[in-house]
């Protein structure tokens, strides 16, 4: 018997409706409307815990959640677009084995990494 992915996401919202709709409609994250489930795509994903001390992402939040994307510079343009503050550093990218690499917050201040996976 074996864990076969991640089955959620859940984190506390002072406002969970307003935020659900934030990351559907600039991140196409979560269930359409009506729905109760979000059916993504099969793909890697990194499960790590980081030191309490570490400076990969803001010291005052205990996690960040890293999205899978497959065109990271068409998602940072319409991010944009939208007012949203892209982050992006040169050494996130210097490992091409790896990916690349940008950063946003959601609405709450909540840290999300972008992550657009190497070509296979």
């Amino acid at each position: 018997m074996a864990v076969t992915g991640i089955g959620g996401f859940f984190f506390r919202s002072k406002d969970p409706k307003a935020l659900a709709a934030w990351y559907l409609t600039h991140l196409g994250v979560g269930p359409p409307a009506g729905a109760f489930m979000w059916d993504q795509q099969a793909g890697p994903t990194v499960f790590q815990p980081f030191k309490a001390d570490s400076d990969y992402f803001a010291a005052d939040k205990a996690w960040m959640l890293n999205l899978r994307v497959d065109d990271l510079d068409g998602l940072l343009a319409s991010l944009r677009a939208a007012s949203i503050e892209v982050i992006t550093r040169p050494e996130w990218d210097a490992s091409p084995e790896v990916g690349r690499f940008a950063r946003i917050h959601d609405p709450e201040g909540n840290p999300i990494e972008l992550w657009q996976p190497p070509a296979a």
